[in-house]
């Protein structure tokens, strides 16, 4: 049998069944107008034919039939069809037709023979009744699917507060089922504060017949901890166009208000970093000309006759230029300008050879405790940094009023999710992660959220700089890590550093630096915009031996070269950061023309992400032996540097924060 097409669906579809021929015949004329008729002359063939066509809406069944009488047929049919039922017969047989009502549910009884008028108005009405049914079971499925597939509380209330629909994430939310909260008021079920203002919010919102939208943070039961919720609730009105129940739906925000603040405190970070980097750079020019002239002083100092005062003042000043320079480098590592040597590091023997270090810097009031896991991964990680770092993170400690220190280290997998272990801002895969535990004053809310801010210290005047964790967060970051801090007031601080785990075993060899080499005095183009820097680097150079020609910009550098035809230079000494031509640009264009000239770039940046390889780099400030290893190694034929940063101070070592 062919299906019925969608126009024959709208105008309904019937099913007559009836022993006798003409009957049939006599039902499909009057209703095969508004009706795709359906014929069958059993309660059999009846039901077959209801399996077969879809979406029956009215059955007009005689009663008497052999085989199966009607009142039987429907009773079977009810079974498996809501379609509506109305009962034909032409005996007065009423334990028929109350079997009917009872077992089929027959929504009519017409006697035969039958009034057409009144059978059709009696099918039509069987048509709404079953279209209505219909419409209302499919309001109520999708209620009923939208409560229950809905993570978030959703609940329907009359105009007293009392639920009439609720879903189970709003009956957790208040502690009970979704059964037992069914008549409840949620103004009784909350503290009484916030019961009444409940009350009031929602009668506003029935008066107003207009939605209310609330954001707020609430108390998340008996944890003490608080959520961020977003309530909308809508008035839903009755067929006079009044507001008669209300719809909540809560949205918990407590996770995105998490992440906006950490999107908050990263662009924070990344300007502070930009600000930081930038300030470094200037003060590097400063310090190179303050100390290259202070180098010069003292190497003429050292050639006339002995002044013991003024080699006292220049050795002052020398030391305290070469603090500066390390406040500058920790702002460098902290903004992630600061060019690390990445190795693969045994992190627990770091901590182990740190073990006398930390006992003389920390005194004896502070115990030193070590809980190391055994078989732990290589890191990656700057060994000479991460030592700089967790003393640090120990002197900080002691400031805070430790009596003791844990230094724990542990394997640690960082999974998409919250599955293992979930850090945010850091990529899922293996990490080494470092533990500083104190037993010290502990953080407040308000100091943990800048603790990682370059400069901020709690610390008195004069007594931190207040870049010891910054430098420390600079470091895990620009390695590939991140660094995490708990703290509660009173109970003390843990700071762990996570180190991205390394593919290749650790190395516990140096590199060396070794003696500058000899080298012949040659001719070296000196390009700087900044004055100071410039001349320093000049002199170093002239005292060194070498003939110099000086450039302010890389477009002067240019004519300079191309008039000479670079034959009388040697070397290039270049600036990294200029107006106009950079000094990587320069060392491009002079690399292109002429390939043979070797080139040296100087920097108060050192940004491994802003610089070619193909150069060695020379980070500010340096010193005058530092310049001339550089440039001995560069005019040493067929042998050029690799790229190589000036070493740390020995003063920029266990500066206290």
């Amino acid at each position: 049998m062919t299906q019925p097409s969608p126009t024959e669906r709208r105008r309904g579809t019937l099913l007559v069944v009836d022993d006798e021929r003409e009957i049939l015949t006599a039902l499909e004329d009057l209703f095969e107008e508004d009706f795709q008729v359906h014929a069958a002359s059993s309660g059999a063939e009846a039901l077959e034919l209801l399996h077969r066509v879809p979406g029956v809406e009215v059955i007009i069944s005689d009663q008497r039939m052999p085989g199966m009488t009607g009142d039987a047929f429907l009773a079977r049919a009810r079974e498996f069809t809501e379609a509506e039922a109305l009962l034909l017969t032409g005996y007065a047989e009423l334990d028929a037709v109350i079997s009917a009502v009872n077992k089929g549910r027959i929504a009519f009884y017409a006697p035969k023979p039958w009034d057409p008028a009144l059978l059709r108005s009696m099918v039509l009405s069987a048509v709404d009744r079953h279209r209505l049914a219909r419409a209302l079971a499919t309001e109520r499925a999708l209620l009923r699917g939208l409560l229950d597939a809905s993570p978030e509380p959703l609940s329907f209330k009359d105009g007293e507060g009392r639920f009439v629909r609720l879903n189970a994430a709003k009956a957790r939310a208040l502690g009970g089922t979704v059964e037992s909260l069914l008549g409840e008021r949620e103004a009784d079920l909350v503290p009484p504060e916030r019961g009444a203002a409940l009350r009031e919010v929602e009668q506003q919102a029935l008066r107003g017949a207009q939605g209310h939208d609330w954001t707020g943070q609430i108390q998340a039961g008996a944890t003490g901890g608080t959520r961020w919720l977003r309530v909308q609730r809508l008035p839903i009105l009755d067929r006079d166009g009044q507001p008669s129940h209300l719809a909540t739906i809560e949205h918990d925000l407590t996770e995105q208000r998490a992440l906006e603040d950490r999107l908050r405190q990263a662009e924070k970070m990344q300007a502070l970093g930009t600000m930081a980097g930038g300030v470094a750079h200037d003060f590097n020019n400063l310090l190179t000309a303050i100390l290259g002239s202070l180098d010069l002083m003292a190497a003429h100092a050292a050639a006339g006759p002995a002044d013991p005062r003024q080699q006292a003042l220049l050795k002052t000043a020398i030391a305290a230029a070469e603090r500066g320079s390390a406040l500058t480098r920790r702002l460098l590592t902290f903004s992630r300008k600061r060019e690390l040597t990445l190795r693969p590091a045994d992190i627990n023997r770091l901590v182990l050879d740190m073990d006398a270090l930390l006992a003389r810097s920390l005194g004896e009031r502070v115990q030193i405790r070590t809980r190391l896991a055994p078989g732990l991964w290589p890191a990656l990680a700057d060994q000479e940094q991460f030592a700089l770092g967790l003393l640090n993170l120990c002197i900080n400690g002691r400031d805070a009023g430790a009596t003791s220190i844990t230094l724990s280290t542990r394997n640690g997998t960082v999974a998409e999710a919250a599955e293992d272990e979930a850090v945010p801002d850091l990529h899922p895969g293996d990490y080494v992660v470092l533990g500083i535990a104190d037993n010290g004053t502990g953080m407040t809310p308000d100091v943990m959220a800048k603790a990682f801010e370059p400069f901020f210290t709690t610390k008195e005047v004069g007594k931190g700089t207040g870049l010891g964790l910054s430098m420390v967060y600079g470091l895990a970051r620009q390695s590939g890590g991140t660094v995490t801090l708990a703290s509660t007031p009173g109970e003390g601080t843990l700071v762990e550093v996570y180190l991205p785990r390394s593919a290749q075993p650790w190395s516990t060899a140096a590199v060396a630096e070794g003696a500058a080499p000899a080298a012949a005095a040659g001719r070296v183009l000196v390009v700087d915009d900044d004055d100071s820097v410039r001349g320093i680097t000049t002199t170093f150079l002239n005292e060194l031996g070498h003939d110099t020609q000086e450039a302010a910009d890389g477009v002067s550098a240019l004519a300079l070269l191309q008039q000479s035809e670079a034959a009388d230079f040697d070397l290039l000494v270049t600036d990294y950061a200029m107006p106009g031509m950079t000094g990587a640009e320069l060392a491009t264009q002079v690399r292109r023309s002429w390939p043979g000239l070797p080139i040296l770039l100087l920097t108060g940046y050192a940004d491994p992400a802003t610089r070619s390889d193909d150069y060695p780099v020379l980070r500010k400030p340096f010193r005058q032996n530092e310049l001339a290893r550089q440039v001995a190694a560069l005019l040493q034929p067929g042998k050029p540097p690799a790229p190589h940063p000036s070493a740390d101070t020995p003063e920029s070592r266990g500066e206290e924060d």
